[in-house]
């Protein structure tokens, strides 16, 4: 069995995300097809990942192909979470993972609106779903602000998940948007700011020609697997159904029928694509990535990448912040403050000349995004300390 240590590893990761400065692309559609799906649960991660990666880094272009070209979809997919992929690719996520959400999300708000009073949770569901839908096609792009001023019928106030710790009270018609949008029946367009997760809604149809489609779950989650070990690979198949959100039972599956190779790593058994030549190895690179980048959140073994002294560069629940990376390696962790300042903190001793490296990275990172504050949705857990 071929064996792949962790050094190459790392070769492959800078090669394959475009963490190189030799690899570097104005291309945003390729940098997101090269990260399989970019991450957009923050929205300032869905912004700075591509622009990391960009030869000229440009909001500007960024947005274009997003909300202009509509090359980039923005929608509910893995793990409950929002992504931002090519439109292929979205199709594929939309059939293994998402319509998985829309059952147990259906009832959660059938629950709730018997807990209001509802006479009859069914039909009051549906034609709210069908007056949203009415809405959007008569206004084009419109927040859950405006819909639910248009269409007062929705605006019930429900308690939800009453008694316990994160119980809140949402006007339904937030809720019922979410439904739809597991159901991709609308997708997220333009927000009011790119670092707000305030979007506007459009259905599916009139943002997307044929929508998201009605593509098969099993061939779906087959092709999603070999993407997965195109651009991440060698992994395991913790690591695939993490990332994922599948069962382990769709896991294997999907690694069977994607023809995937088993090779020995450092963690143990694990998997690269068919094909997959051995990489030499390449130049020295530093990098600072935003919080929940593609590659901080690849895997969910990281200890060739994330070593114990580095471990507070993530969260509780594993939520990476934003991170300092010196050849394949998380070093150390970043921050804006308030005042626009970036504050470095290091977990090791890095060598003077990759300091210097960092702080160019640093001052490309001041020159993106400009006058603009920003906060960190998801932050690690020693990102407090670096601010004081």
């Amino acid at each position: 069995m071929r064996i792949i240590d962790d050094d190459e590893r790392r070769t492959r990761l800078a090669q394959r995300h475009r963490l190189l400065p030799r690899l570097r692309t104005d291309d945003v559609v390729q940098i997101a097809d090269d990260l399989v799906a970019l991450h957009s649960t923050d929205p300032v991660t869905a912004m700075m990942s591509p622009m990391v990666r960009m030869k000229h880094p440009s909001l500007a272009i960024i947005e274009q192909v997003v909300y202009e070209q509509r090359a980039l979809i923005r929608h509910h997919a893995m793990r409950r979470t929002l992504w931002l992929a090519p439109p292929e690719t979205m199709r594929l996520m939309n059939a293994a993972t998402s319509r998985k959400l829309v059952a147990p999300e259906r009832r959660r708000l059938l629950t709730a609106l018997a807990r209001h009073g509802v006479a009859d949770p069914d039909a009051w569901l549906d034609d709210a779903r069908a007056a949203i839908l009415d809405d959007l096609r008569s206004h084009g792009p419109s927040t859950a602000r405006e819909i639910g001023q248009r269409v007062e019928a929705v605006r019930l106030p429900l308690h939800l998940a009453p008694g316990k710790s994160y119980a809140s009270i949402q006007g339904a018609h937030s809720r019922v948007i979410v439904l739809l949008g597991f159901e991709g029946q609308i997708l997220r367009a333009r927000p009011s700011s790119w670092i707000t997760g305030a979007y506007a809604y459009v259905t599916a149809q009139d943002w997307l020609p044929d929508g998201l489609g009605e593509l098969d779950e099993e061939a779906s989650a087959i092709e999603l697997a070999r993407r997965w070990l195109r651009r991440f690979g060698p992994g395991t198949t913790t690591d695939l159904q993490w990332w994922m959100g599948w069962t382990l039972g769709l896991t294997r599956r999907a690694l069977q029928g994607c023809d995937a190779v088993p090779v020995q790593l450092a963690a143990g058994a694990g998997w690269i694509a068919a094909d997959e030549d051995p990489v030499e190895d390449d130049e020295p690179w530093v990098a600072l990535l935003p919080a929940l980048d593609p590659t901080t959140m690849g895997w969910k073994q990281r200890a060739w990448y994330l070593p114990d002294a580095a471990a507070e560069a993530f969260d509780s629940v594993g939520n990476g912040g934003p991170t300092i990376w010196v050849d394949g390696r998380i070093v150390g962790a970043w921050a804006q403050d308030k005042q626009g300042q970036i504050h470095l903190h290091y977990f090791e001793r890095v060598a003077a000349t990759r300091r210097h490296e960092i702080d160019a990275r640093v001052a490309d990172l001041k020159a993106m995004v400009g006058d603009t504050r920003f906060s960190v949705r998801f932050p690690g857990d020693i990102h407090a300390r670096i601010l004081g």
